[in-house]
C-alpha cells in the first residue's frame, strides 16, 4: 500500500507513526506532503517517510490520500492537490467541519471519506467516527477503516449530519474531561492540598472510575447510588449539582458546541 498524508502537523503525524508501527505502509510507501519549507526540513530530520511538496506526482500512485490540513488552508492547497490526483485515489479528510460533498467539487475527485478523530488518537486511544460518500465500494471503505483504526476505535456512520455530533461529543470530549478534572483539583487545592497531591488524588480518582464504568456490569445511576449513600458527603455534592444545573449545563454546552459545528461545515 501507499499513502500521502497532506499537512503533517500533530495528527498528521500521529498518523504516520500509528501506520508504521502496525505495518500498514513502509517508509518508503509514505509521502509526508507539506508546502511549508521550514516544516519540509522538520519533517526529514524525522525520517519517518518520504517528504515532498503538495503537487508531487507521486502522490498520484497512493491507494489513499489523507488531508490533515486546517479548513482554512484548504482552497489554496488543493489548486496543486488536484493536479496530481487520479479518480482511483481514495481521499480521507480529517479537515472539522469539511463536507463530504465541498470536498468532492474543490478536488473534483469522487471516492471521499470524511472522519473526525480525538486527541487520544495519540496514545491509539482515540475514538474516530466516519463517514463516506455514495461512490466508495465497502472494500474502500474497509480499506480507510483499517487505517483510521490503528489509533483506536472506529464508528462508521451512513448520516454525515452525525458528524457535528461527533465533533461536539467525542472530538471536543477531551477537553470536557480535562475541564472537570482541573476544576476537582482546584477544588482540592481550596481545602488545603497542595496541587501535586490534588491532582494525584482526581487523576487516580478518575482512573479507577473509568476502569469501573468499563466493566461493571451495572448502569450509570446503579454505579452513581452505590458511592452517594442517604445523607451523606456524596449526595450533599450532588444535591449541590443539580441544584445549580450543572448536568444540564453539560449537555447544554454539547449541543451549542454541536451547533457550532454545523454552522462551520456551512
Amino acid at each position: 500500500m501507499k499513502i500521502t498524508i497532506v499537512g503533517c502537523g500533530n495528527m498528521g503525524l500521529i498518523y504516520a507513526r500509528a501506520f508504521l508501527k502496525y505495518n500498514i505502509v513502509t517508509k518508503e510507501n509514505l509521502l509526508l506532503a507539506e508546502k511549508n519549507e521550514a516544516r519540509k526540513q522538520e519533517l526529514l530530520k524525522l525520517n519517518i517517510g518520504e517528504v515532498c511538496v503538495v503537487n508531487d506526482v507521486r502522490i498520484s500512485e497512493s491507494d489513499i490520500v489523507i488531508l490533515a490540513v486546517k479548513p482554512q488552508d484548504f482552497n489554496d492547497l488543493s489548486v496543486e492537490l488536484k493536479q496530481v490526483l487520479k479518480p482511483d485515489n481514495i481521499i480521507v479528510s480529517i479537515m472539522a467541519g469539511m463536507k463530504l460533498e465541498r470536498i468532492a467539487s474543490v478536488l473534483e475527485q469522487k471516492n471521499i471519506v470524511r472522519a473526525m478523530p480525538n486527541s487520544p488518537a495519540e496514545l491509539g486511544m482515540g475514538m474516530t467516527a466516519f463517514t463516506a460518500n455514495k461512490h466508495l465500494t465497502m472494500e474502500q471503505i474497509r480499506k480507510a477503516e483499517n487505517l483510521l483504526g490503528t489509533t483506536g476505535r472506529t464508528v462508521f456512520f451512513e448520516n454525515e449530519d452525525l458528524l457535528d455530533a461527533v465533533t461536539a461529543l467525542s472530538g471536543s470530549g477531551p477537553a470536557y474531561f480535562f475541564y472537570i478534572v482541573k476544576n476537582m483539583i482546584d477544588a482540592g487545592k481550596e481545602m488545603g492540598f497542595d496541587e501535586a497531591t490534588s491532582a494525584m488524588l482526581v487523576k487516580q480518582t478518575m482512573l479507577g472510575s473509568f476502569h469501573l464504568l468499563n466493566t461493571a456490569n451495572k448502569s450509570l445511576d446503579e454505579l452513581i447510588k452505590a458511592v452517594a449513600s442517604k445523607g451523606g458527603t456524596t449526595e450533599a455534592a450532588l444535591t449541590s449539582f443539580d441544584q445549580s444545573g450543572v448536568g444540564y449545563s453539560i449537555q447544554k454546552g454539547i449541543v451549542k458546541a454541536r451547533d457550532r459545528a454545523t454552522e462551520l461545515s456551512k
